[in-house]
């Protein structure tokens, strides 16, 4: 019996004496706005991040309905399947922005720079998107059913579209 317990409690000792497994650093949805940071599945709705430097930042799957994104530097984000639903991101830099899947229904993105971003299949349903900056963006299965985009710079980066671009640029 006292053997038994020996051998117990060495192996209790001898596990306790194992460096410890690295956890996964997932997602803080309590974190401060800051370049890089992971709000992956956050639920950010409503919430005011006009003029943030979000840059890197990890929002994949997050929802930011209604928020206040105007003038906020986004680029190089992961945003895929994110939610900017009704979202003010006037002014704001989504360069290189990995936005494949995001939902910009209602969303007002005047002269924002999406400059080389992801668009595949992005959802941009009667969004305005008024002389935004859409050079070089990878826009295969976009939705952009009634968006306004008179005067957004087009993919080839030297076609501006037209008044009353509504749904194509003209």
């Amino acid at each position: 019996m006292i053997r038994k317990l020996f051998l117990v409690f060495s192996a209790l000792g001898a596990a306790w004496a194992l460096p410890a497994m690295p956890q996964q650093i997932g997602a803080d949805c309590q974190s401060p706005a800051l370049p890089g940071v992971n709000w992956h599945r956050c639920y950010l709705d409503d919430k005011p991040l006009a003029g943030a430097d979000l840059s890197g930042a990890k929002l994949r799957e997050t929802r930011l309905i209604r928020a206040d994104l105007r003038q906020a530097t986004l680029t190089e984000v992961d945003a895929r399947r994110a939610k900017f639903m009704r979202a003010q991101v006037t002014g704001a830099d989504l360069s290189e922005a990995d936005l494949r899947e995001a939902d910009f229904t209602r969303a007002t993105l005047d002269d924002a720079n999406l400059a080389g971003a992801d668009l595949r299949r992005t959802r941009f349903f009667k969004a305005s998107l008024r002389g935004a900056d859409l050079t070089g963006a990878r826009l295969g299965n976009t939705d952009i059913l009634d968006a306004d985009l008179t005067g957004a710079t087009w993919t080839n980066g030297t076609y501006v579209c037209g008044p009353d671009s509504i749904g194509q640029c003209k």
